[in-house]
């Protein structure tokens, strides 16, 4: 069980822009705006003791408010093609701070990634204090990167012997982080200006729930398999 001591906000960083989809965090997957099941997945978790919504954008702010949280307007100069989710989250972090509310924890949800299972971030809770971690990535195993190609002048390189090469069951697992959300100490966030750091966890996911969305295409796959899960 976790501690009533231990208080975790939510932070969900979603600008207005986007190079690859116009207003992304709002356009519809499964018949709601995509930051809709963000909202949703963060709602739905008990130990979430307030949800943020840090953005540049009015519409997303607004729709936001609409949901029950609470919202923040992320400056211009941490909102561009060039600025990094920590410069969102410090600004957020310290601006809920001087706000007045307590918090020692922090769940970092990114709208990009809408699949999920209804109870991942309680299980990560979960998963990250009962292992002692300062901060965790979800993530899904995989295998496949041990069978990647490199062009390094105009001639092809493996990163594997294929001349001897493995049979996948012998092939060692790896973790690829699926940008679905973070967990991190505040304080030690604070200290590194980083998302992991200290004793790092990974909390797993299906492939199913890993799909990101980055190109516009990207927004008909995950309809599909928002039916394919609805149907399973």
């Amino acid at each position: 069980m976790i501690k009533k001591d231990k208080k975790i906000i939510c932070i969900i960083i979603a600008r207005g822009g986007s190079k690859g989809i116009k207003n992304k965090n709002l356009k519809k997957i499964n018949g709601k705006p995509m930051i809709f099941w963000t909202i949703k997945h963060a709602k739905n978790c008990k130990f979430i003791k307030h949800i943020w919504v840090s953005s540049d954008s009015n519409a997303i702010l607004n729709y936001s408010k609409k949901k029950g949280t609470n919202i923040l307007v992320r400056p211009k100069k941490y909102a561009n093609d060039f600025s990094s989710s920590e410069d969102a989250w410090l600004h957020a972090i310290n601006f809920i701070e001087k706000k007045g509310y307590q918090f020692d924890y922090v769940l970092a949800p990114q709208v990009t990634s809408p699949l999920r299972h209804k109870k991942d971030f309680e299980k990560a809770i979960n998963f990250f204090f009962k292992n002692k971690f300062d901060s965790l990535f979800s993530c899904q195993s995989t295998k496949e990167y041990n069978f990647l190609w490199r062009k390094v002048g105009k001639k092809l390189e493996a990163n594997y012997n294929f001349f001897k090469r493995k049979r996948r069951q012998d092939i060692k697992e790896d973790y690829l982080e699926n940008g679905s959300f973070y967990i991190f100490k505040k304080n030690g966030f604070l200290k590194t200006k980083n998302r992991l750091f200290g004793k790092i966890g990974n909390y797993k996911m299906s492939k199913l729930h890993s799909f990101e969305i980055d190109e516009l295409e990207d927004i008909s796959i995950l309809n599909s398999l928002f039916k394919i899960r609805a149907q399973n």
